[in-house]
């Protein structure tokens, strides 16, 4: 089961970022940034993994495990990009409130309907806090869940939008019509995350003209800060 290695799994990706994020220090001569970790695992779901680090210099990195489509194969999708500076500010206002995870934040109401096995965690220097949870009632680990889930569900938008330019362009239009009545009802965050992918839909002549003004509308929400 995935919830038992779970632990691993979060060694291993907060020791993949700091190790990117540790060398950038080095090189500057700077200390290791603070870095606020997020990863859900959720059996049955899509994805079933992932996992999203954000360091106080606002440098993004996205991993997650899911199928692109139904009847494809696992795979693992990898993505970096530099997050908003107010969406930075707030993430690490939110860790500072919730004792940067330092104890229980669980609710531990066992009769709570489960919504994954979420782990929020930080790191600077030498401090280390690690905190596992279903449902907190704690407000700023709510907001950071909601938050991080919302980006997650933006870079999820990205990766099948990748996968249907190349191989299935037809289906484009139907899911970038849900992701623009997603952003317009504030459930995604971060934005400009996929606007790579959303630049290479609108550049591409083979692409209806339709799809094509939607991939652009939703490039321009992400310049408007939404």
């Amino acid at each position: 089961m995935r919830f038992r290695t779970l632990p691993i799994g979060i060694v291993a990706w907060v020791a993949m970022t700091t190790s990117m994020i540790s060398q950038d220090a080095a090189h500057s001569g700077a200390a290791f940034p603070p870095t606020v970790t997020f990863t859900l695992d959720f059996p049955q779901s899509s994805p079933e993994h992932y996992s999203i680090a954000v360091d106080v210099n606002g440098r993004a990195c996205y991993e997650s495990s899911a199928k692109v489509v139904k009847d494809s194969d696992e795979e693992t999708y990898h993505t970096e990009f530099e997050i908003s500076a107010q969406n930075r500010q707030r993430i690490f206002d939110w860790a500072k409130q919730a004792h940067y995870f330092a104890g229980k934040i669980d609710s531990g109401n066992s009769k709570l309907a489960f919504t994954g096995t979420k782990v929020l965690s930080y790191q600077e220097n030498d401090r280390s806090n690690t905190a596992r949870y279903n449902y907190s009632h704690l407000e700023p680990v709510r907001e950071l869940t909601a938050f991080f889930q919302g980006m997650a569900g933006t870079l999820e938008y990205g990766r099948r939008l990748a996968y249907y330019h190349r191989y299935q362009k037809l289906a484009l239009d139907e899911e970038l019509k849900r992701m623009q009545a997603q952003a317009k009802n504030n459930e995604l965050s971060e934005i400009q995350g996929v606007t790579p992918v959303l630049r290479e839909i609108v550049e591409d002549a083979s692409v209806m003209n339709v799809v094509r003004a939607r991939a652009q509308e939703l490039i321009q929400m992400s310049e408007s800060g939404r």
